[in-house]
Order: C-alpha cells, then structure tokens, then sequence
C-alpha cells in the first residue's frame, strides 16, 4: 500500500486538474455568480482587515483554501514535494543564509505580482481562467500581456544564468 506522501511527489495529469480547475470555475458563477481569483480574497482580507467591509466573505475563505491546502499538502508529502524547491533559487543561494536570500526574493516578486494583478484589475486566475471564459476583452488583454511578459522575463533569465 502507497503511503500518502508517495502519491503527493507525482501530479496528476493536465487534463485531470484542468477538467476539475474549470468545474470549480463553473461551480463559482453558477452558485455564486462571481469570479474566482486569488487577489480577490486577498483584497477581502485587506477590507475586512482596515474596517472597508463588515466580514470576510467567501473569496477570504477561498484565499484562506489556498494556503490551508498548500500546508496541508506540505504536511502530508513531508519533505519528498513535487520539484526541487524554487528552481535556480535554490540551487544558486546555498548553505545557511538560503532561506533569508530565497524567502526575500519570493517576496519581492509577491509585492510585484500583487502591484501588477492589482492594476490589471484581477491575478492571472481571475482574468487568464475566469475572465477569457466569458469572454471579457479586457481579460483577454491581461492575460495576453502577463503571458508575453513571463515568456520574455523567461527568455531573458535563462539568457543570464546559462
């Protein structure tokens, strides 16, 4: 018998998360009749938080679902996790400041990830899964332009450090 940890160090196929990724998507607007995003919880939590808005809502227990799973996930897989770590991240900053290095640079681009999904007016979930399913242009545009960003911010990194 497999352990929990031996089925979490595989992911399973493409067409398996996509088929349930899009049924949850049409879970959300049939139930809800809202968009699913993570900016959007994370944006409730700040409401809520500052005194904007009276209670949390669903999209902070969405958000909250993201980072309770991904604990959980950690927990059950232990140490034997899909992938090496944070790629080159890991593999470039060694010894004892890595976690200092790697976790300043995860937060780095987690402060430019939120300023560009905030003034795209959703995250890559809300507009590149959500938004080009109902065909809304200007999802269509964000995700576009997040699209081609990453391919050449890809294209330019590799040229660096190979």
């Amino acid at each position: 018998m497999k352990r929990v940890s031996d089925l979490l160090v595989t992911r399973p196929p493409a067409f398996v998360l996509g088929a349930v990724l899009g049924l949850i998507v049409v879970a959300v607007l049939a139930t809800l009749n809202q968009r699913l995003g993570v900016l959007g919880g994370y944006s409730a939590v700040v409401e809520r938080l500052s005194g904007r808005a009276p209670s949390f809502g669903w999209r902070a227990s969405f958000l909250l679902g993201v980072f309770g799973g991904s604990l959980l996930f950690s927990a059950l897989a232990g140490g034997s996790t899909v992938g090496a770590g944070y790629g080159w991240l890991t593999r470039t900053f060694t010894g004892d400041w890595q976690v200092l290095v790697v976790g300043v640079l995860l937060l780095l681009g987690g402060v430019l990830i939120g300023y560009g999904a905030k003034a795209a007016g959703g995250c890559t979930s809300g507009n590149g899964i959500c938004g080009t399913a109902l065909g809304s242009p200007a999802s269509f545009a964000a995700t576009a332009t997040f699209m081609a960003t990453a391919i050449a911010v890809t294209f330019a990194i590799d040229s660096l450090i190979t």
